[in-house]
């Protein structure tokens, strides 16, 4: 399977095909997997926390109407073939940087044919800042790893930059994986809810208490949260599944460290 070395990064680039999923590839960086994608149907995601944001991604809209989609973080652009597949017409923009991952994966896993995806090449922050108001429904950022996360894209500035090019009734999705106590992913869901109208925590359920590692979504929007999406987004899971809002996001916010 295709490999690649990346001077950037320091470490190789491969993509192998999963043993129990026909058709489906895995990007891995330094032997650490990275992205998953099912290429006979991309409307499929595999892994649980891009599950939870495609979940989101599908009530910003009617089903199958169009989005204008940021993504900083490309990855295996498993989102992007998510909302292509999911709503054809959508224009989006894919941001790395990383020039040899783009390329590689672009070699290895093109985009379907007539997807309206700009690939940039730069820093999410400096990418972010020469955006209009306004510019997308729906911005991802998924580049956190945990409190190492670069500091510019953890700052309050940049989430506030994050915010404003989102439209009135989009919604910003911020993946922060954290190891236990969750200390940074809980200051993370702070920052945002003193910026936001309104914020939501997305998680599997057993990590609410600080305990586990793993993946918190934090939603963020202009606008009020709807009950109906948090009773969507518990129905979908994946399961067992927590949408933290109002007292419970508090809770999670303020906890102390066990």
């Amino acid at each position: 399977m295709p490999t690649r070395w990346l001077p950037g990064t320091g470490a190789y680039a491969e993509i192998d095909e999963d043993a129990f999923i026909d058709g489906a590839l895995i990007l891995s960086i330094g032997g650490a997997q990275q992205s998953h994608v099912d290429v006979l149907h991309p409307e499929r995601v595999f892994y649980e926390y891009l599950q939870r944001i495609a979940h989101v991604i599908d009530l910003v809209a009617p089903a199958g109407a169009p989005l204008r989609v940021l993504h900083l973080g490309a990855g295996a652009l498993t989102l992007v073939r998510y909302v292509e597949a999911t709503r054809p017409g959508s224009r989006q923009s894919a941001v790395d940087v990383d020039a040899e991952l783009v390329d590689f994966v672009l070699d290895a896993l093109p985009l379907a044919p007539g997807t309206m995806c700009e690939l940039i090449v730069g820093d999410a922050a400096d990418v972010v800042l020469e955006q209009p108001d306004a510019a997308f429904d729906v911005v991802v950022l998924d580049i956190f790893a945990g409190a190492d996360a670069p500091a510019h894209l953890t700052s309050s500035d940049f989430a506030a930059h994050l915010l404003r090019i989102c439209s009135g009734n989009g919604v910003l999705l911020v993946n922060v994986g954290d190891d236990p106590p969750l200390e940074f992913a809980r200051a993370q869901s702070r920052q945002l809810s003193s910026l936001a109208t309104s914020t939501a925590v997305l998680t599997e359920a057993g990590m609410v208490d600080g305990g586990l590692a793993g993946n918190i979504i934090i939603a963020a929007r202009h606008t009020s949260w709807p009950d109906t999406w948090t009773t969507a987004l518990l129905a979908a899971g994946p399961h067992p599944a927590a949408v933290l809002v109002d007292e419970e996001l508090a809770a999670f916010e303020t906890a102390p460290a066990p």
